[in-house]
């Protein structure tokens, strides 16, 4: 219920509290405002609390969670990136099973799924009229197959929204001798659709653009796209260019009008409905605003960047705004490594805490949660997916599920659990306190701010619990806007406040619930130090799991036991009990933490060959900061870098004795986005003088994901001297950076 406070009451709390609100004056609610050089401080943020999202965008935020398809000829080729020069018959699929992944995906519950009808590589996922690079150049069902409406049929049938990914970018229309892309064509008044004899569209609604060749071709394939398919919810436009041709530009406004026209319900994604959360390793900001600053008026804006700076919306962003503007973050990763399916044994896979994790970062944390779930060969989800996402499913289920604030006492319009209701408090309100029949256990609190009605108002709030005849504070965030969940540990008390400790004006609280999480036993990881001794610890995750004191560390002290394997079985509570480092210098380590009642995820790692013998002999240059050595101190927070002489950079090894080699990773350095090794080569030496290349690679979306990737050779290799020479940075850089390397035996 409201507190109701009096003058006297309020004076004492501004101590304690930051009120830093505007005179909430009602205003007309806009998508977007312009800031205007006479515009006051108080003036930009009272245009900022009356910046809502479009009914489609709030629609987008209610889905929550939602899967992306990667599939293409990369799941064939095992590539992350195509080259667009595939011949289409690399896509050797033989069934299909989309009922599949639409079960699953709901049974796991995501509302929404996006499928890549066409990646970089120009490969289409459909029966396209206007290319021969597709499905239709396949054996699949003797070229008649249709993915994206077997897609499209599935989540009719399990009740699943469908968006699209349509790439930009298309590198076969880039490398085909006769492609459209950077043709240099004329821009000319043409008709969209074009019209194909024996191929008559069902929807007789035309356009005219003047666009080029390859605009009109990107139009007509969207054309077929959302009045062929659909329902579309989402169209999901990707950033990324591995390489442009002849100045290409993307006519998008007339991409906008003609998805506006044909799928009026549809977000566009990458454009002013829905933005890139800026990282692809399921990262989140502490603080994410969906009313964000702006240098230019995104309502007619025909090119968008990638907003990736940790702060877009907090008031000295909006103080240099020209305009304010509401477009909610999307947190996408995916649960392999990589976007594609490339093997199920060496690729990993994320475990049901990481997803658990994710969604509860994602969701409860004013953003959607898109989850990449790649297909394999055999037009499946594999079962180590499957596992991951029906287990994480029931998490979500199981502790979202049940509010135990239903029988609470107090504002009803902020309990009664309908979207439609709030309460705008009065008089500068800074708490509101909910009381229980009896006590309860919790350990999470989900808030809820009207954002359809009144924006994003709260900057910062605690919650309390009255426990020993006092207030404690058990949780503090910043901002709320759509959804808010806090994590912290269990607590049992039948009262609870919440305090807005900085506000923008006066909040609408349209939710306040309350939730138990059963914890598991904690996910492991597995490392090894340079003398090969290795050590099974709780994973310390990044992005605030361990948030508001939830440290997962802490139930080793309390029932629980590691267990682990090194002959490639799943441990099992019989199995070898960890209890101190040990020595290993090569195969694979499995564990997995048990409490009495619960078992917790299988952790995997490959062992590499112990380094305390390796020495760096050559390498190309080394920053004064940053030496060679600590590429190979088992200790990934440091790393090499190399001077800025040119991508062509390398580091040789002495390994002090001689190995069969079967593979090595490469630990990209995390601070920021420099040096990170693309392309290369390996190169091995049995007396450090005469040299083999023994194998060429290629690593992708370093930038976006960086994180410890693995290259196998192609057959075992024996060597005492290894060479690594990067012949490609990402992002055209000019310098190698190296966290740690590792080679197995």
């Amino acid at each position: 219920m409201f507190k109701k406070l009096s003058i006297a009451a309020i004076c004492s709390l501004f101590s304690l509290v930051t009120i830093s609100q505007v005179k909430d004056i009602r205003m007309p609610l806009k998508n977007t405002y312009e800031i205007l050089s006479t515009d006051t401080k108080e003036d930009i943020i009272s245009k900022a609390v009356h910046v809502v999202p479009t009914a489609n965008q709030y629609a987008a935020l209610r889905n929550e969670y939602i899967a992306f398809i990667h599939f293409g000829p990369n799941t064939f080729t095992r590539m992350e990136w195509g080259s667009g020069k595939e011949d289409p018959k690399v896509f050797d699929l033989k069934t299909l099973d989309t009922d599949q992944w639409c079960r699953v995906m709901k049974e796991a519950g995501m509302k929404m799924v996006i499928i890549t009808a066409k990646h970089h590589d120009g490969f289409v996922l459909w029966q396209s009229r206007y290319t021969k690079h597709g499905i239709m150049s396949t054996g699949f069902q003797n070229g008649k197959g249709d993915i994206v409406k077997e897609l499209s049929t599935s989540c009719k049938k399990y009740g699943l929204r469908l968006g699209i990914y349509l790439s930009p970018a298309d590198l076969f229309q880039i490398e085909n001798a006769e492609g459209l892309y950077g043709n240099l064509s004329t821009y000319t008044e043409r008709i969209i659709p074009r019209n194909i004899p024996g191929r008559p569209f069902a929807n007789k609604t035309t356009f005219t653009f003047k666009v080029d060749d390859y605009n009109e071709y990107f139009l007509n394939q969207l054309f077929e796209l959302l009045t062929e398919y659909g329902p579309i919810s989402e169209v999901w436009f990707d950033g990324a260019h591995p390489k442009t041709k002849g100045g290409q530009t993307y006519n998008y406004l007339a991409w906008k009008k003609l998805i506006q026209t044909l799928a009026p319900n549809a977000v566009i994604f990458g454009k002013q409905d829905i933005r890139w959360c800026g990282n692809e390793a399921g990262g989140t900001r502490a603080t994410e605003w969906n009313t964000i600053a702006y240098p230019f008026n995104p309502d007619t804006a025909n090119y968008f960047p990638d907003l990736t700076k940790a702060s877009l919306g907090q008031r000295d962003d909006l103080y240099k705004a020209k305009y304010i503007h509401y477009q909610q973050a999307e947190t996408n990763t995916s649960i392999r490594e990589g976007w594609f399916y490339r093997d199920n044994t060496e690729q990993k896979v994320r475990s049901a805490d990481d997803v658990f994790d994710i969604y509860e970062r994602s969701v409860g944390g004013n953003s959607t949660f898109l989850l990449n779930i790649p297909p394999n060969r055999e037009g499946r989800f594999s079962d180590r997916d499957v596992k991951a996402l029906l287990d994480a499913g029931r998490r979500i289920k199981d502790t979202y599920g049940i509010n135990l604030f239903k029988n609470a006492m107090g504002d009803a319009k902020i309990l009664d659990n309908n979207p439609a209701t709030f309460s705008l408090l009065k008089d500068n309100a800074a708490e509101l306190i909910i009381t229980m029949p009896s006590a309860i256990t919790i350990n999470r609190i989900l808030l809820q701010e009207s954002v359809t009605t009144h924006g994003e108002r709260v900057e910062a709030h605690a919650v309390d619990a009255w426990t020993g005849n006092e207030w404690k504070k058990i949780a503090v965030a910043t901002n709320i806007g759509y959804k808010r969940i806090l994590r912290f540990p269990e607590v049992t008390a039948s009262k609870f406040r919440i305090r807005f400790t900085q506000l923008r004006a006066a909040p609408a609280i349209n939710r306040v619930a309350a939730f138990y999480y059963k914890t598991r036993p904690p996910q492991l990881q597995i490392s090894s130090d340079v003398n090969g001794r290795i050590t099974i610890a709780p994973q310390q995750h990044n992005f605030n799991w361990n948030h508001n004191g939830e440290n997962a560390a802490a139930n080793i002290n309390s029932g629980i036991e590691i267990r682990y394997t090194t002959d490639g079985s799943v441990p099992t509570k019989n199995s070898r009990l960890y209890t101190q480092p040990f020595e290993m210098s090569k195969g694979e380590v499995k564990a997995v933490a048990f409490s009495k009642t619960e078992t917790g995820s299988v952790a995997v790692e490959a062992i590499s060959i112990a380094k305390k013998d390796w020495k760096v002999i050559d390498l190309s240059s080394e920053s004064v900061r940053h030496k060679a050595a600590v590429a190979l101190d088992a200790n990934s927070k440091t790393y090499w870098l190399s001077e800025a002489t040119g991508p062509a950079q390398y580091i040789t090894i002495d390994l002090g004795k001689t190995y069969v080699l079967k593979g090595f990773a490469y630990t990209p350095q995390s601070v920021n986005d420099k040096g990170m090794m693309e392309k290369g080569a390996v190169h091995a030496s049995a007396d450090g003088k005469t040299w083999t290349t023994i194998s060429n690679f290629e690593f992708g979306n370093l930038i976006n994901d960086p994180t410890k990737r693995r290259h196998n050779f192609s057959t075992p290799v024996s060597a005492k001297y290894i060479k690594i020479e990067s012949k490609e940075i990402a992002g055209k850089g000019n310098v190698l950076a190296i966290a740690e390397l590792d080679l197995f035996e």
